[in-house]
């Protein structure tokens, strides 16, 4: 039995749904609102890790059992040709976010700030990490917090749907609802605009991804 947050319903989980596409899941849901609990277990602990690190833990909690309301809702207008349901759901929580933008800048300037002071920062990421795996350590780099606090939102909301949400071109564009080449050309300017607040050199060449997928 699961209990999806804010409903207060309870979801009996099928044996046979288990194993099955995202949209065959969601398909069943239709006639069988239950089903859709296992749209919830497979993805709420990710979708909670990716708000969290927009907004803070307490925020996520909301805004993650908002985001599985807003799907559940909305399930009957899903489209069925996308068998894997993490973009949509990247989406809604990524428009959910959009409702908080001053609180995400406040908190990347607190954690620069608080970075800048701590000690240790000898440890932090050098200009290239810092674009790349270096999001995953945001909260001890200042210099990359205050770097992502200053992106214009779209640009942060490609940037961090691909490195946080690990969605690949075309799933960051299904989730935002943009082409896949503006989806390029704002991660391109994320980078850009990080490299030169980290200090280092702004990339000369494309970058779009040698394989189908780039998480930043």
């Amino acid at each position: 039995m699961t209990l999806l947050p804010a409903t207060g319903a309870t979801f009996a989980l099928a044996a046979d749904v288990s194993g099955t596409s995202d949209g065959s899941v969601i398909e069943r849901s239709w006639e069988t609102p239950d089903a859709f609990a296992e749209i919830f277990d497979r993805y709420a602990d990710d979708i909670h890790r990716y708000i969290a690190r927009r907004l803070g833990s307490d925020t996520a909690d909301d805004l993650m059992a908002e985001t599985f309301v807003i799907a559940f809702q909305r399930r009957r207008r899903y489209d069925l040709s996308h068998p894997h349901a993490r973009p949509w759901l990247y989406g809604i929580a990524t428009n959910l976010i959009g409702r908080h933008r001053r609180d995400e800048a406040r908190r990347l300037r607190a954690l620069s700030r608080m970075a800048s002071l701590s000690e240790g920062r000898e440890e932090q990421a050098g200009p290239e990490d810092g674009v790349t795996g270096g999001l995953g350590t945001v909260e001890a780099n200042g210099t990359l917090a205050g770097a992502l606090a200053e992106l214009p939102a779209r640009y942060r909301d490609v940037l961090l749907v691909i490195a946080w949400g690990e969605l690949d071109y075309a799933e960051a564009a299904q989730a935002l609802g943009l082409p896949v080449g503006t989806v390029r050309f704002h991660l391109h300017r994320a980078r850009t605009k990080l490299r030169r607040a980290l200090g280092g050199p702004a990339p000369t060449t494309s970058t779009a991804p040698q394989k189908g997928t780039d998480h930043g």
